[in-house]
């Protein structure tokens, strides 16, 4: 285990809420929600500041849920460019310490320092308090950073001591600080991954980092593995400078995807459409949350002898974050590349969306009624995310999950989660 690196993570607190605040300073210390349309119902919580999370309000609550939490709480409309800005000079900020400089979306990034150290007598921490008085002078926001020789543990040490904080964790550490919490904690489990080391008895980091080697990856797969060498401490992935003449929009959200290996073979094109659909669901629900849309839709599969995967895409003569739009579209790529009819089957399928934008809040009317007819259904498409959200996945179905029982226990919303920005290269 190499234990020479110097490594920050660097977590801007509440980003969104803490720009807003610092362009309008009137709203510090009040409980402030950077969300969506709040008059029509639509969209969810961004974020929020701690004023109003300490009164209940949580990242993606529905807008109403947050303004019965906390009813006087000041909503606000997300205003990306605006964020965009103040991640761009941040990042030059930090370029100021290092050349190596990794974004983790907008409001995270890492950075080596193990060679610049010396000059600051080899004082992470000295020299990690000086970046946060800088950030607070020169863009009026708070950071909470994190210290280790390596990113994983960087990341935890500032998730775990918010807001403004400073936490270092070294060797000697980890075994007291690190491993007594839940596995959820480290990067990269999720929900459905936690829910699986609980199945075979693993409740805490330590007791992944102690389990057999075996057990996880029977359970996880090659995930298995790389989780486990995150909770020991074995992370060498090196920090990744990005190209500053690219400019940082490139190391934000690129894509959302989902896919799924089948509990059976798909050996007809209405059951790979059922399932696409399924798939492509989750993604439009997703792009909707968080603001997005998608010019680009593909469609993979993967052979049931040969695992060999295929997949195809097309680009839309406009940005969409429309169910409709992108399901129908999945689902005509793949069955367009897969021949169903001479026997060929599928054990995974999956649909991703990317090249995106900003989804707009405007629309250009036409004389055919079409875009008025699109506007219907992202109504339709707001509501049924909110009774999901509400009432848990499966309150609105389709009638095809309903007809199929093999697709009953398909829940893509909560069993793939697929996360906004990677993290290996």
């Amino acid at each position: 285990m190499d234990t020479t690196r110097t490594i920050l993570h660097v977590d801007m607190n509440c980003f969104y809420a803490s720009v807003e605040m610092a362009e309008r300073p009137e709203l510090r210390g009040r409980p402030v929600i950077v969300g969506g349309d709040e008059e029509n119902r639509h969209g969810i919580v961004l974020t929020a500041s701690y004023p109003a999370k300490r009164r209940g309000v949580k990242t993606a609550m529905t807008l109403w849920e947050a303004r019965r939490a906390c009813p006087e709480a000041i909503i606000v409309p997300p205003r990306y460019g605006l964020y965009i800005a103040y991640s761009s000079q941040a990042r030059s900020l930090y370029n100021e310490y290092t050349d190596l400089v990794e974004p983790f979306g907008l409001d995270e990034a890492w950075l080596d320092v193990s060679k610049t150290l010396p000059s600051w007598n080899g004082d992470a921490k000295r020299l990690a308090r000086h970046i946060k008085r800088r950030i607070a002078t020169q863009l009026g926001v708070t950071v909470s950073v994190g210290i280790s020789w390596n990113k994983i543990f960087a990341k935890f040490g500032s998730d775990h001591d918010k807001p403004d904080g400073l936490m270092e964790i070294k060797p000697e550490h980890m075994e007291q600080v690190v491993w007594p919490k839940g596995v959820r904690e480290l990067l990269y489990v999720g929900p459905a991954t936690e829910r699986k080391l609980h199945h075979i008895g693993i409740f805490t980091i330590g007791q992944l980092a102690l389990a057999d080697d075996y057990a996880v990856q029977r359970m996880l797969g090659k995930m298995g593995t790389v989780i486990q060498s995150f909770a020991r401490g074995l992370d060498e992935a090196p920090v990744r400078p990005y190209e500053p003449s690219i400019g940082d929009i490139a190391h934000i959200v690129k894509g959302v995807g989902n896919g799924i290996t089948t509990p059976f073979d798909v050996e007809d094109a209405t059951t790979a459409r059922q399932v696409i659909w399924l798939m492509g669901e989750s993604v439009a629900q997703r792009l909707r949350a968080q603001g997005l849309a998608a010019r680009t839709i593909s469609a993979f599969g993967r052979d049931f002898k040969t695992l060999a995967s295929r997949s195809h895409q097309t680009t839309l003569a406009r940005p969409t974050q429309l169910t409709s739009e992108i399901c129908s579209t999945a689902a005509d790529l793949l069955c367009t590349d897969w021949d169903f009819a001479h026997g060929e089957k599928l054990r995974a399928l999956g649909v991703h969306a990317s090249n995106l934008s900003p989804a707009q809040t405007w629309m250009q009317l036409d004389i055919f009624g079409e875009e008025t007819r699109r506007m219907q259904l992202l109504d339709l498409d707001h509501t049924i995310d909110e009774l999901r959200h509400r009432f848990g996945n499966k309150a609105v179905r389709r009638l095809s999950e309903l007809s199929d029982t093999r697709l009953a226990s398909i829940d893509p919303e909560r069993d793939n989660v697929v996360h906004p920005v990677s993290f290996f290269a």
